[in-house]
């Protein structure tokens, strides 16, 4: 995520980061690459402008010209005023109001709308445990109504049904009818999309607005279209206030310069990020995390909020017992935490996540994709279970078996085992030293080229 920008900002820091002194030529200097760094990430002139003037004023002056450790303070200063530029803290979905609370999605065809909104749906059945009513009123697409409705089923969310030969007011309005007969805490509404914000647009989601007061109107922008997606919000805004952005495919967003313009642009925060194609791949929006992660320090508060919440606690401790008991880790345990890791949005996930990942190549990190840690289960599900208790059996003939079963090349298989030696090596560091070993040899195990 923001690969481009983290690199760049990374780069530029790290030149001042252990300087013991710094003087207004040099600090001049950061700043006009660090400008750079951020219009090469598409971020709005404006806000750019703004940016630097207030990393200006504080740099020349007293908090980082007089410290200690003027490189340090002069990155906290610039991770400080980042997170300013994008809203100082995470501001989440108001649901204060008598049920049902009213969500009113808006954006642009192509977005992401109709699945960031059976995202929020799943979000809030599973973090806030609500009950959720999904509801479409893209009567110019019957496709989307479909889509909806199947989207509902697979999260096992309420939908209320509508048809083409409706209108969008009556659809909305029937369908918060419904939810208050029903107690439903909150119902969502998918609205129709446009190739671009015109009358009849904004003239249709004004009357749904009007007719049914949702206490939240989010608008779904692709982080992809940079400043398109930016100009789109705030045309958005002008004419129908929104109270929060959703922005879609940042996963595959290497620039950022959406995500750092949204906000002073149209005044409204970003509330929600897409992270991925599945169902859960979405997160709230925090300032200073994303900050943090932009600097390339990762985002270790998410990171072991991500693991709480989607980690087998069960399993993962029958695994700890078992180490504990001095048994061992074998390639069935293994296989569990690959598993696991799926389960927690994938390699890319959880490397966006963790400290000094922009420090490690882009050729490197694309080997420890979510591809590679389904060719690794491959492997192993192909294995006897003798062999996964007891792997140093896997000689040639064994090697050959499982590269076949499993559809891999028998270098797969010398690799795989390579790796999980590695991964013994460091289950047995945690188990001493603790996690943030782990942590240490996970990064030195990715620059290296290998997923573990």
């Amino acid at each position: 995520m923001f690969d481009q920008l983290s690199q760049r900002l990374g780069k530029v820091l790290k030149q001042v980061r252990g300087q013991a002194r710094l003087s207004e030529a040099n600090i001049k200097e950061t700043l006009k690459e660090v400008k750079k760094a951020l219009l090469e990430a598409d971020v709005a002139l404006p806000v750019v402008k703004k940016f630097l003037e207030q990393v200006r004023k504080r740099a020349v002056g007293r908090e980082v010209m007089e410290s200690l450790t003027p490189g340090q303070v002069l990155i906290k200063v610039v991770q400080e005023e980042l997170v300013h530029v994008m809203g100082d803290e995470n501001q989440g979905l108001n649901l204060a109001t008598s049920p049902p609370a009213v969500i009113l999605m808006s954006g642009l065809q192509g977005s992401g709308k109709t699945t960031t909104t059976a995202k929020l749906a799943h979000w809030l059945q599973e973090r806030e445990k609500k009950k959720v009513l999904l509801v479409s009123c893209d009567i110019y697409r019957p496709a989307a109504i479909e889509q909806l409705q199947t989207l509902a089923e697979q999260i096992q969310a309420s939908f209320f049904s509508s048809q083409t030969t409706d209108k969008p007011v009556d659809i909305a309005k029937n369908a918060v009818d419904f939810a208050k007969k029903q107690f439903i805490d909150v119902v969502m509404i998918d609205t129709a999309g446009r190739l671009h914000i015109d009358q009849e647009m904004m003239s249709e989601i004004k009357n749904i607005h009007k007719a049914v007061a949702p206490i939240e109107t989010l608008f779904v922008v692709d982080s992809m279209t940079g400043q398109d997606a930016v100009h789109a919000a705030k045309a958005f805004h002008d004419s129908l206030a929104f109270t929060g952005v959703v922005l879609t495919k940042t996963d595959g967003d290497a620039r950022g310069g959406a995500a750092l313009s949204v906000r002073q642009v149209t005044g409204q925060p970003i509330k929600f990020l897409g992270i991925g194609e599945k169902i859960d791949a979405i997160e709230a929006f925090h300032p200073d995390r994303f900050a943090s992660r932009i600097l390339g320090m990762g985002d270790i508060v998410g990171l072991v909020e991500e693991v709480q919440r989607k980690v087998d606690k069960e399993k993962a401790e029958k695994i700890a017992r078992k180490i504990q008991k001095g048994k061992g880790f074998d390639l069935n345990d293994f296989r569990e935490q690959l598993l696991q890791i799926s389960k927690m949005g994938g390699m890319a996930g959880l490397m966006d996540k963790m400290p000094g990942m922009s420090e490690i190549p882009d050729a490197v990190k694309n080997q420890a994709n979510d591809k590679e840690v389904g060719k690794l289960i491959a492997m192993i599900n192909a294995m006897t279970p003798q062999e996964r208790i007891f792997p140093a059996i896997i000689k040639g003939s064994r090697k050959k078996r499982i590269a076949l079963g499993s559809g891999t090349q028998i270098q797969d298989v010398n690799k795989l085992l390579k790796q999980f030696k590695q991964m013994q090596k460091m289950v047995k560091q945690v188990s001493k030293k603790g996690m943030g070993n782990m942590l240490r040899g996970m990064k030195g195990r990715m620059s290296q080229g290998m997923p573990f």
